[in-house]
């Protein structure tokens, strides 16, 4: 399944900081909007956004530091983030509702957009999200050290080191050699491992917000939550803690569902896209 072209473009932000987004598609239903874990730009999506652009319009994009878009001055809080999605959006002139897809941090990002704007979301789709009961202080203080490392790493010419350690499971065989590069080329960075450290420095004070959203729950749109079933190394304890809290988050939404991909990890945008395009494809059937 082949999409339209993927079009780049450059949007200003109010405070003049400049944001790299990716669009494609075209057509009368909800935009599609993706968000990229920590550490990952907007082409970690580029598999995924080409194939569903073939019937909705679809939106990836850079956050602060990342790939093409500006350094943020300021600490890179979880609100600061929403400040900046929000503010691209109506850049951009999409102020109605959109169906918005989440992997990893991207969850948590997704989860404070609606709870700000509930009447803005048409549709949610968490892929593996990050939940604040399986965030610890410990993990939360590794993932910055982590980055950080991986920055120095990337300064060295250890661009293969990187993209072993992010793929560790592989690539599916549907995301083309092209794509992987593209992805590898923005990931595998100094750049990219920085804005990664600077995001991960904030998850503690993020905790309090993250839980109070998951408390409140999502809107009563189409939910759907991936979760990983392939325990991978250092996961044999929080696997199945983070899927039983992703469960009981979906049985408390109005419209929540959980599907486990038995055969994917933390990776599922790469590992199993398959199952991300055709969920999104669901929660885009389901609206009117």
């Amino acid at each position: 399944m082949k999409g339209p072209a993927m079009l780049e473009k450059i949007v200003t932000l109010p405070d003049g900081r400049a944001i790299r987004a990716v669009t494609a598609g075209q057509g009368p239903g909800p935009l599609i909007v993706f968000e990229a874990g920590m550490s990952a730009p907007g082409s970690s999506w580029i598999h995924t956004q080409r194939e569903v652009s073939a019937r909705c319009r679809t939106l990836s994009y850079d956050r602060a530091g990342y790939g093409g878009s500006d350094v943020d001055p300021h600490d890179r809080t979880l609100d600061r983030i929403v400040d900046d999605l929000t503010a691209l959006l109506d850049a951009l002139g999409e102020t109605e509702p959109v169906v918005l897809v989440g992997h990893s941090w991207g969850g948590p990002i997704i989860r404070v957009f609606a709870d700000r704007y509930p009447r803005r979301v048409a549709g949610m789709v968490f892929v593996d999200a990050t939940l604040a009961e399986v965030m610890s202080t410990r993990n939360a203080k590794v993932a910055a050290r982590f980055f950080s490392a991986m920055a120095v790493v990337a300064r060295l010419g250890g661009k293969g080191l990187i993209k072993r350690q992010a793929f560790r499971n592989g690539v599916s065989p549907e995301i083309s050699a092209a794509d992987v590069e593209i992805m590898t080329r923005d990931y595998a960075t100094a750049r990219a491992m920085k804005a990664g450290s600077r995001e991960a420095a904030q998850i503690m004070s993020a905790l309090p917000v993250l839980r109070r959203v998951q408390a409140t729950g999502t809107p009563d749109v189409p939910t759907v939550c991936l979760q990983a079933g392939l325990v991978e190394r250092g996961m044999a304890k929080w696997r199945p803690v983070f899927n039983q809290h992703a469960a009981d988050l979906m049985d408390a939404a109005p419209r929540g569902r959980m599907i486990v991909v038995a055969e994917a990890g933390h990776l599922i945008p790469q590992e199993s896209p398959a199952v991300v395009r055709e969920t999104i494809f669901g929660v885009a059937e389901q609206l009117p």
